[in-house]
C-alpha cells in the first residue's frame, strides 16, 4: 500500500501513467504530493494540433484509501474522478471511477459515442498495464 500510495500521491507520476498518443502535459503543479485544495494545470491534445486547458483540483484525500479529483474547467462539462485503494491478500487494488458530462448537447453525446469514451478507456487499459509493468519491476 505505502508504495501504491507514494506513486499515487505524486501528481506529477500522471505524465508517466498517460499514453504519449493522447497528447497530455501538466502545465503547473506547485507541490510535489497531493493535497486537499490541489490546483493542477495540463494541457491535452482534442484533435490534431488543438489543445485544451484542464484544471482540476484535488477536492478530497483520505490518506491510503482515497482522492478525488474534480475539473474546474476544461473539455468536460463535469469531471469528477474517485481514485480509491484496497489492501488485500495479493497486493493493492486500485480502482477508479469517473463520472463525465460532455460539453455542447447532442454534439457532445455524439462526440462521446464515436471518440471520446473510446480515448478514455485506451488511457484506463494502458494506465492499468503501465501500473503494473512499474510496480511489480
Amino acid at each position: 500500500m505505502d508504495q501504491a500510495w507514494e506513486f499515487f500521491s505524486t501528481p506529477k507520476n500522471l505524465d508517466k501513467l498517460t499514453p504519449k498518443s493522447v497528447g497530455f502535459k501538466i502545465t503547473h503543479c506547485a507541490s510535489e504530493t497531493m493535497h486537499k485544495g490541489q490546483i493542477i494545470s495540463y494541457k491535452i491534445k482534442v484533435a490534431p494540433m488543438i489543445w485544451v486547458s484542464w484544471l482540476t483540483e484535488i477536492s478530497h484525500v483520505e490518506d491510503r484509501r482515497m482522492f478525488v479529483d474534480n475539473q474546474l474547467s476544461g473539455p468536460y462539462k463535469v469531471w469528477h474522478h474517485t481514485h480509491r485503494f484496497v489492501e488485500n491478500d495479493h497486493g493493492v487494488l486500485m480502482s477508479d471511477d469517473v463520472a463525465y458530462v460532455m460539453p455542447f448537447g447532442v454534439i457532445g453525446t455524439i462526440g462521446n459515442a464515436f471518440f471520446v469514451r473510446k480515448k478514455l478507456n485506451h488511457i484506463f487499459d494502458e494506465r492499468r498495464r503501465l501500473v503494473a509493468e512499474m510496480l511489480n519491476a
